[in-house]
Order: C-alpha cells, then structure tokens, then sequence
C-alpha cells in the first residue's frame, strides 16, 4: 500500500497548495498555533518556541505533519496559512485478522491561521487530503475529532460529508481543567466523493 512518502507533493488546488512539513516551515507554523484562538482547540501546544521546534523536528510528528501554502501569484509570495495532520493508523480488528487491519485508516487534524478562516481555505485543503487517502493511499476511512464547543471545526467536517459518529459528554480535559465534550467523525472511501 502507498505511503504519504509515495505522493507526488505538492497537492495542488484551486488556490492552495499541501506539502509536507520542512524544517524551514517551523517558525512560519509556530506564528500561527501559538495565538491563542488557534491554540486553544489544539491537542498538542508546545508553550515556547524552543518547545515547539524540539516537538515538530522530531521525525515521526514531521512525518505526518503538512502546510497549507496560499501562493498569491501577483506577488509571489508563498504564505503558510495553516497545517494539516495525516496520521495513518491500524483499523481495530479482532486478533486473527489484524494484519488486514493494518494500516487502513487515517485521523486528521487541522489549524488554520485566524485571517483566513471563514473563506474556504480549510475546506478546500482538507477535501483534497481526503481525496489523496482514498485514491492514492488507498484507506478505508477517514476520522476526525474535536471539542464540541469548536464549532467551526465540527461544522467543517459536516461540510465535507463527515458523519457523526460520537457526541461525548465530558470526555476531554482541555488545558484549561475544564471537563469538555467530545464529537467525533468519520467518513467511509464508499462514501466519498460527497456531492458538494
């Protein structure tokens, strides 16, 4: 089965580009999940710059870490706007056919920069990575989750045809102390595309 390593990187949109995390990108990145509306609904915030570099320079996390570019190509320019997380992941399977199993779903994870939220961009460039794990990764599935209380996160995923799956009640300790709920969702290869 392909691998992320196998992609022909970028993932190109209409005005996006998806590509794997750079050393480089760290900085660009940092300035984005360390403002606190972006951070705030992360799972992982390294609380200093040096904390953040340790974290996202460590092999593993880089590899299935991804940058949202916005090339502007009236000046060039080729901002980070946000990133994306591909983690590849076994299915659960009962103990005879957990081979089968291996390596057959995918959760995602994504941040946006703040000035560029409410304009598609989030949809556009998770609708591709979508597309990219269930044709050239060949997965079965695809989930994502989220606090309930991040509403502009769970009604992405209801955008782009996710199916709720879980809606917890106080499952997740956020950094804040607060016990918050939980959503869940998914979505199936037969399932995708989703007319949009």
């Amino acid at each position: 089965m392909p691998t992320v390593n196998d992609v022909a990187w970028p993932l190109r949109t209409e005005r996006l580009e998806v590509r794997p995390l750079a050393l480089d990108d760290l900085d660009a990145m940092w300035a984005i999940r360390r403002l606190p509306e972006v951070n705030r609904w992360l799972g992982r915030a390294p609380a200093t710059r040096e904390a953040f570099h340790e974290t996202y320079s460590e092999q593993n996390r880089r590899a299935m870490t991804f940058v949202i570019v916005r090339p502007d190509a009236e000046t060039g320019a080729r901002p980070i706007i946000g990133d994306l997380m591909i983690r590849i992941e076994d299915a659960w399977a009962q103990a005879e056919v957990a081979a089968q199993a291996a390596g057959t779903q995918a959760e995602l994870g994504w941040a946006l920069a703040p000035e560029y939220t409410g304009q598609g961009y989030a949809a556009e460039a998770v609708r591709a990575v979508i597309d990219l794990c269930f044709t050239t990764l060949g997965l079965r599935r695809v989930h994502a989750g989220c606090f309930a209380a991040n509403e502009p996160s769970w009604r992405l995923m209801e955008r782009l045809g996710m199916r709720r799956e879980e809606s917890s009640r106080k499952t997740g300790l956020h950094r804040s102390g607060e016990w918050m709920d939980g959503l869940n969702y998914a979505l199936l290869a037969e399932e995708w595309p989703v007319e949009r």
